[in-house]
């Protein structure tokens, strides 16, 4: 089945135009000589600002800065020079600034990892099945920044440019494969979300209600409690105001069968305490380390065979690069969802905070703390509007 097929199948329209025969445009500009580009030349600037990780340390701040000036990329044959229009933030962010996903990884690199944008130039041969202004997502190193060349592998085609879209890349596709793979989801089960308002936990609320399970999920305001109640959450605990581990020892005496855990320390404790006999417990992350100077949170390690083995369950880490075989078919499926009207993809885009609306790559460390200090509902999505005169 072709890919165009299976957005078709998915409920995705779009124009028979944009696959094929593709029509060339004219260069405009000599330097792009081997390069399809925006019929309106003077959209494409020659320089362009970008976020670079100029030294390894989880803050983010320190990490990374912010330049100015850079030459706007090339794409190679295979790629595609993506306008970023909204950008998303992850807690992994700090991580990947740290130089803890790539041990080898030296300064200066590009930071982020998912954008969406429209294609304002690209290669000969990924004009097989793209063109200029079509708008496309991706997850791929390097999303903070005006100007990104994405392999054409690595783009999805989107029917809008709507930040909802990119609330899937990552925090989506990391709970629907997940579950599905690792979390032997089925009616009646009970499962616990940790963090369950934030970027990833609204996906896993909503997919575990949608296998019929009874869903727990832990939050820190009553904003956040009334937004988890409205995604179909069965119980909202919120740690302020209430003990999780009182809540779940009197409520749940049996336990739970899946735990999404994404906090680490205290929490990810507790959670093992918690399961149920033959429970499932998924780590997609353990926020509560990362700002630390080894990325961990202590947890009780020396008890865990123990707690494991006494009721036959099972601890699952999850690394969404690990799955990317499943990846396509998980967008598809979420993109069909949302626009059935099946799926809600809560975005923050920080309106609230001090100093307002996440804007422009500057926002991006107010976005990253903003995250840090768990003010977000849904997932944090940064607006990078650019002054341009083309029509996209």
């Amino acid at each position: 089945m072709s890919f165009r097929s299976v957005l078709a199948a998915a409920g995705i329209s779009l124009r028979a135009s944009i696959w094929w025969p593709f029509r060339p445009r004219s260069i405009v500009d000599m330097s792009y000589s081997q390069h399809f580009m925006d019929p309106q030349g003077s959209a494409i600037p020659t320089t362009m600002k970008k976020l670079v990780a100029t030294k390894l340390t989880a803050n983010f701040r320190q990490a990374v800065t912010l330049q100015a000036g850079v030459p706007v990329p090339v794409p190679g044959d295979g790629d595609l020079l993506v306008r970023n229009r909204f950008v998303g933030i992850n807690a992994s962010d700090i991580n990947y600034s740290a130089g803890r996903y790539d041990p080898s990884a030296k300064p200066p690199f590009d930071v982020g990892f998912e954008g969406i944008g429209e294609v304002v130039a690209l290669g000969r041969s990924a004009s097989a099945r793209f063109t200029v202004n079509q708008v496309v997502a991706y997850m791929a190193p390097g999303s903070f920044a005006e100007y990104t060349v994405v392999p054409a592998n690595f783009a999805v085609p989107m029917p809008s440019l709507k930040p909802e879209f990119l609330t899937l890349l990552v925090s989506g596709t990391t709970a629907y494969i997940s579950l599905k793979e690792l979390g032997e989801l089925t009616e009646g089960r009970k499962v616990l979300v940790t963090a369950a308002a934030g970027g990833t936990g609204q996906f896993a609320i909503q997919l575990s209600k949608q296998a019929k399970c009874h869903v727990i999920g832990t939050c820190s305001s009553n904003e956040k409690v009334g937004f988890l109640k409205s995604i179909g959450c069965d119980r909202p605990i919120n740690y302020k105001t209430e003990n999780v581990a009182e809540v779940l020892k009197k409520e749940y005496p049996q336990g739970v069968d899946v735990v999404y855990e994404s906090i680490g320390g205290k929490m990810f404790d507790l959670s093992v305490r918690s399961l149920a006999t033959k429970g499932r417990l998924i780590i997609i992350g353990f926020i509560s380390g990362y700002q630390t100077a080894t990325g961990l949170s202590p947890v009780d390690a020396g008890g865990l065979p123990a707690a494991l083995l006494k009721k036959s369950a099972s601890l699952r880490g999850f690394f969404l690069n690990h799955y990317l075989p499943q990846y396509q078919e998980a967008m598809l499926t979420l993109l069909k969802m949302y626009r059935d009207g099946e799926l809600v993809c809560e975005v923050d885009f920080g309106d609230v905070s001090p100093e307002g609306k996440f804007t422009g790559l500057e926002s991006v460390f107010r976005a990253v703390d903003y995250m840090y200090m768990g003010k977000n509902i849904g997932k944090i999505v940064v607006e990078l509007p650019h002054p341009v005169t083309s029509k996209l």
